[in-house]
């Protein structure tokens, strides 16, 4: 037998347990001129070997490696039924680059993981055309990933998408909190909406009839449905903070994600400190105030769940705040990148909502 048939012979058992090799063939073909587009000079070897090659940047005395896993839950559901696949690509990349940020990495290359019960090429062209759009606004290059189809663990017409962010920093630069004392301000970016946590809760409240994604979100001045503020991207914070650790002015960082305020910004704290937030401070996003409505949310269950408008947290001194600002509003971030004052850090520990 030839090989051309054992490979044959290979591909139809595949396809009679539900595998379609040919498919995981076409969505290599339809992404490798897009994940090329993001290499880096540090990129060795990229897609198609085992393992992807990267040559670690020159020039720091002790260079640390900052690494990072996660992904976007349940949104990936709301991304299928709303036809917006492109942007959890996005999200993915921007999650997982704004967990490095905290510690003041620098963004090196990503993995990318898709996976589904049925590989669909168009899908998986979609969201890696997204984490190739990310990757390439972060500087750092998609040097490979994984693409699975796994019938029986997934859910028909559904897919799983994660990944892993490598970055670097100058040991002496790491940003751990060591130096936040009592006093120092919370600056606050807004995250736009859920980001990429709470939508199991989310998903919950909203889509017990399919038409409620279609519908128009009460009191949001965009005008948007409810399904494109659920999909309202994850910001990547990196351009508006890159200026400020430049400039030696952040003393901790928090990526509000799951968990909300009160489960992320004590980990950016000494043990001995805390922070006192103030409601209203900074303006939260009708999606939210929708969600509550729905779910007849109280307080302290609605900003463990969610982040209510905050998406990054800032901890300055308060003789830096105007610098900051000023740094900020240079940035090319864009115009979300607007800084609420929200708070300051207090003896204790915790989050206390005032």
């Amino acid at each position: 037998m030839a090989a051309g048939d054992l490979q044959d012979g290979k591909r139809g058992a595949y396809q009679a347990a539900g595998v379609d090799l040919g498919a995981a063939d076409e969505a290599l073909g339809r992404i490798r001129a897009v994940v090329a587009s993001t290499y880096t000079p540090g990129v060795v070897r990229g897609l198609g070997a085992f393992g992807g090659l990267f040559a670690l940047p020159t020039g720091l005395r002790e260079p640390t490696l900052v690494a990072s896993t996660d992904g976007v839950g349940t949104k990936t559901v709301i991304a299928t039924a709303t036809g917006r696949l492109r942007q959890v690509g996005r999200d993915l990349v921007n999650h997982c680059v704004n967990d490095i940020l905290v510690q003041g990495a620098e963004p090196l290359f990503f993995l990318d993981y898709v996976a589904s019960s049925r590989l669909d090429p168009g899908v998986v062209a979609e969201v890696v055309t997204g984490v190739a759009e990310a990757c390439r606004e972060a500087g750092m290059a998609l040097l490979g990933g994984e693409t699975a189809e796994m019938p029986g663990v997934y859910v028909t017409g559904q897919l799983d998408v994660a990944g892993t962010v490598v970055g670097i920093v100058e040991r002496a630069a790491v940003v751990d909190g060591g130096s936040v004392a009592e006093g120092d301000v919370l600056l606050a970016f807004e995250s736009g909406g859920l980001q990429t946590n709470g939508f199991s809760l989310a998903r919950h409240l909203v889509l017990a009839s399919e038409d409620r994604l279609n519908a128009p979100l009460p009191g949001d001045p965009a005008g948007r449905t409810v399904g494109a503020a659920l999909m309202a991207e994850h910001r990547s914070f990196l351009p508006a903070v890159r200026p400020l650790l430049a400039a030696g002015l952040v003393k901790g960082m928090a990526h509000i994600t799951g968990g909300g305020l009160p489960g992320n910004l004590p980990r950016s704290l000494p043990a001995h400190l805390g922070a006192a937030v103030r409601r209203g401070s900074w303006p939260v996003p009708a999606i939210f105030e929708h969600l509550v409505a729905l779910g007849d949310i109280g307080v302290d269950d609605a900003y463990a769940a969610f982040n209510m408008g905050v998406g990054f947290v800032l901890v300055v001194s308060p003789t830096d705040v105007d610098a900051v600002r000023e740094l900020v509003a240079a940035s090319p971030a864009g115009d979300w990148a607007r800084l609420h004052e929200i708070g300051e850090v207090v003896a204790g520990s915790g989050v206390r909502l005032e």
